[in-house]
């Protein structure tokens, strides 16, 4: 294999790429968020610095249902968002995630440093209830459930007119992961904050309505560690949607060499 060839391969293993080159371009990607009140000693443990928590104390438990992803195929995926600052900008923090497939474990990690784990999530319809499902390691460790379609979030009652643009703004917005990737000799060669924003989103669908979600303690998938104090609300949507490359936030190594040549 020729070094030429081993510089334009996607990923590894070099017999049969992970995942392909992006962007990735996602189809009737399917969303249900349960907004929360948590622990806001929990959230600060939670987030990286220098992010901060926004003040809310608002959590976002996601089930993310993906049936046509280019690369990626065909899967489910569930996690833990918190709300955050980054130097007075409004973004997300990804904190936990959990799914039922390889390529997007593979490519999450390695590329954007999504906290990917192989676990068992659904998102279903169950008679008149949204559901989604956390089990791992055999285990369920996570219930969200919503009333089905109560309160379209698109169709203004006034005019009968659709408005898209809340639900963009809320996709487009800033997410970032904390990417740690180790050296072969055990050190770290990657620690950073990254950022992407999604795009080209197209909101097939938006609707909200009551909400309840169940946390389960694991040592291996601690979502329980965020706490559920308080429910907000619930909200399902459906969107076209195109995950880019990121960008460079903060880097840990680079600060530290910076701090150790002023000697601060």
């Amino acid at each position: 294999m020729k070094t030429a060839d081993i510089l334009t391969l996607p990923s590894m293993p070099a017999a049969s790429s992970s995942y392909p080159r992006g962007p990735y371009r996602f189809v009737n990607r399917e969303y249900f968020i349960v907004t929360y009140e948590s622990d806001p000693a929990a959230i600060r443990a939670a987030l990286p610095e220098p992010l901060e928590p926004d003040g809310t104390n608002y959590v976002l438990y996601e089930f993310i249902r993906m049936p046509d992803s280019s690369g990626f195929g065909d899967y489910t995926e569930t996690g833990i968002v918190i709300p955050a600052k980054y130097k007075g900008e409004a973004l997300n923090f990804t904190a936990q995630m959990y799914l039922d497939d390889e390529p997007p474990i593979s490519g999450g990690r390695e590329v954007w440093g999504f906290p990917k784990k192989l676990a068992n999530p659904t998102l279903s319809i169950v008679h008149d209830t949204l559901t989604g499902r956390l089990e791992y390691a055999g285990e369920r460790v996570a219930l969200g459930t919503m009333g089905y379609k109560h309160h379209n979030l698109l169709l203004d009652p006034k005019t009968g007119q659709t408005h898209t643009e809340e639900i963009v703004k809320k996709l487009s917005k800033t997410q970032t992961n904390l990417k740690l990737i180790p050296g072969v000799d055990g050190e770290p060669a990657i620690a950073q904050i990254v950022a992407y924003n999604m795009t080209d989103i197209t909101v097939k669908g938006a609707w909200s309505g009551p909400a309840r979600l169940h946390l389960i303690p694991h040592v291996n998938a601690p979502v329980a560690d965020l706490p559920v104090n308080r429910v907000i609300g619930g909200t399902h949507f459906i969107a076209d949607i195109t995950l880019p490359y990121g960008r460079v936030l903060y880097d840990y190594l680079a600060d530290a060499k910076a701090m150790r040549k002023t000697g601060s």
